[in-house]
């Protein structure tokens, strides 16, 4: 595919710069980086991101990430590899992504709201927000895939 808008050229726009903020605030929200990990890869799934899912697999990846959690994620609901308070958290993000079909309904509210208080499932909601605008704009401009090198796997080096 061809890239339409080169994107990282606008991120010190206003614009980018208030995406920026937003995701600043979820990395720094208290939620476990590797529980936000799981929401952008499953999230960039239901969207379709090839360029999400290759960034995020490469960062969750460098933070210690294990190969049969990120290829079973597709399936979690049929797997063993994942922990309560984890599938609270991508059940929450698939109803949240998904918006336009249920309108997140009390039944998965109640299933995810004993795994998170009530700052960090705020913080989670916005967690899935700004990957499905991150995806959004990846997907539109159609970001190059493939060349994205994660910062955590350079630190780490």
């Amino acid at each position: 595919m061809t890239t339409r808008i080169n994107a990282a050229s606008y991120i010190k726009s206003g614009l980018g710069q208030a995406m920026l903020a937003l995701q600043h605030q979820v990395e720094t929200s208290g939620l476990e980086h590797s529980l936000i990990e799981l929401v952008k890869l499953r999230t960039s799934q239901i969207n379709g991101c090839a360029y999400c899912l290759d960034m995020h697999s490469k960062d969750a990846r460098a933070l210690g990430e294990t190969e049969q959690r990120i290829y079973a994620l597709n399936a979690w609901r049929e797997t063993p590899f994942y922990t309560d308070r984890e599938r609270a958290a991508l059940e929450w993000a698939e109803a949240v992504t998904r918006v336009s079909v249920d309108h997140v309904p009390d039944r998965v509210y109640d299933a995810v709201a004993p795994h998170f208080s009530e700052p960090e499932l705020v913080a989670l909601t916005f967690a899935v927000v700004a990957i499905n605008s991150w995806n959004r704009l990846a997907i539109s401009f159609r970001a190059p895939v493939g060349s994205y090198v994660s910062p955590h796997a350079v630190a780490h080096a």
